[in-house]
């Protein structure tokens, strides 16, 4: 009798003790699935819901205030992803309010995150529809990313490169700069090359002085004069014409 007692209150206990294990686990995954709180509807298309499923949760501001409810393929271009979320955050939630598709992580679960949208705009309502952003795939990243590899690749082979030519090479650009010599003969030229031209301008205006040379240099100022003179003419007749029109 006593051994039935015992085994009794055992099986009892295990029943209590399930029981509230279960109560427990199904209150919480209500909770965070929404099955117990007041909530409301939104509907957003996508192109391609990128692995989205049913469950995954509904960011706002970053705060998670749902769950993707039902995701439903409407034609080989559009797919329907309707959301379940807490009604207490609808007042915030904007018309162009926009929904795009995201992960939790670098390599978390699929979320969809609403963004608030203009203030100054009507809240939605139940059962509204949404804008959607298209998802940037991880593969596009990818792809991105590779691309930029490989161009700083090419840059550094480039730059090596002209490095390596800048120390070993005969050129007249890596002598100028590692070749003290060189360097000193090319400055020396230019610098010739600035008095000459100084030299030059100061013949040249002082054959304006010449008895021999001046006639020629008259005429030319003359002839420059005239030409002035004649232009001026034209844009004064151009300018008449303007006026009686």
């Amino acid at each position: 009798m006593n051994k039935e007692s015992g085994s009794s209150w055992k099986l009892g206990m295990f029943v209590i003790m399930g029981l509230v294990a279960f109560t427990t686990t199904i209150y919480f995954v209500g909770k965070q699935k929404n099955l117990f709180g007041s909530t409301f509807r939104l509907n957003s298309h996508f192109a391609n819901v990128s692995g989205l499923e049913v469950g995954n949760n509904v960011l706002f501001s970053g705060i998670n205030v749902g769950t993707v409810s039902e995701i439903q393929l409407i034609t080989d271009t559009s797919v329907v992803v309707r959301l379940l979320i807490k009604e207490d955050v609808q007042q915030f939630i904007k018309s162009d309010a926009m929904a795009s598709i995201g992960s939790d992580g670098l390599m978390g679960d699929k979320v969809l995150s609403i963004s608030a949208g203009t203030s100054s705009k009507k809240m939605v309502k139940d059962n509204d529809n949404i804008a959607s952003i298209k998802a940037i795939e991880m593969d596009e990243i990818m792809r991105s990313v590779k691309v930029s590899m490989d161009n700083a690749s090419i840059i550094t082979a480039e730059l090596a490169q002209f490095t390596y030519n800048m120390n070993h090479g005969n050129g007249a650009l890596s002598k100028l700069i590692t070749d003290e010599k060189f360097a000193n003969s090319m400055t020396k030229t230019l610098t010739n090359l600035q008095t000459g031209s100084k030299g030059l301008s100061e013949n040249m205006e002082a054959a304006k002085h010449n008895i021999l040379l001046k006639g020629y240099f008259n005429k030319k100022k003359k002839a420059e004069a005239k030409k002035i003179e004649e232009m001026q003419k034209i844009k004064e007749e151009k300018a008449d014409s303007e006026i009686k029109k």
